[in-house]
């Protein structure tokens, strides 16, 4: 069980990065998708790429009128050929070539978005992994306490275990000295009975002749 936990503690951290990336791919596609609702419609940004210059007309030989910043919100008039009519932050409605507007907002927009996503996840991920760091603490101390618990009864039942031993021993020693209580007992038993015995015997033996030595001493008196 000790080994299982150990195991459990070491893959809780991985555990907590997987999931930590988990959510950030997540923050990252959702932010996608919110800002690609956002520009549904007739909403465009300059690309990245590049800052482009802006004509008069939807062809190469309209005059240049100005130019867009790289990453600049614009709004989608109307498509023409290879050229697209749009209006910029200045409000005047110019023509830039359509390969270079896209349908997702530019870095400098997306960024300080994106920086807020991971600092919201990075605070996000921090709460999971102190929470999962507490949890394995608790189950820690958990076990420390059983693994104690189970240490402490091992060595009572070691006690036990001596405190038996001890009266098993001396069990046998109590019967061994019953048993040679009992046979000298016996021996004693048998001893006196021999001794009434003999001294019946012995009794049985005088008397008679005792009796017949005073019958000849009254014949003789008479």
């Amino acid at each position: 069980m000790l080994l299982s936990r150990h195991f459990s503690c070491r893959i809780a951290p991985l555990h907590t990065r997987a999931l930590g990336a988990c959510l950030l791919l997540g923050g990252l596609l959702g932010s996608t998708l919110l800002h690609a609702e956002e520009t549904a419609g007739n909403q465009r940004w300059v690309s990245d790429s590049l800052n482009t210059y802006v004509r008069s007309g939807p062809t190469d030989g309209y005059r240049i009128v100005g130019t867009l910043t790289s990453g600049e919100k614009v709004e989608l008039l109307r498509t023409q050929g290879d050229y697209s009519q749009v209006r910029g932050a200045s409000g005047n409605a110019v023509w830039i070539p359509s390969r270079d507007l896209q349908s997702v907002p530019g870095q400098a927009e997306r960024l300080p978005q994106l920086e807020q996503k991971v600092a919201d996840l990075s605070a996000e991920l921090k709460g999971i992994d102190d929470a999962w760091k507490a949890r394995v603490q608790g189950m820690q101390e958990t076990l420390d306490s059983r693994k104690k618990l189970i240490e402490e009864l091992q060595a009572a039942r070691s006690a036990l275990d001596a405190e038996l031993t001890t009266a098993r021993s001396q069990l046998r020693d109590a019967q061994a000295q019953l048993g040679n209580e009992q046979q000298q007992a016996l021996m004693r038993y048998m001893a006196y009975g021999g001794s009434i015995a003999g001294a019946g015997l012995l009794l049985g033996l005088i008397l008679p002749t005792m009796l017949r030595v005073r019958r000849k001493r009254n014949d003789q008196w008479v």
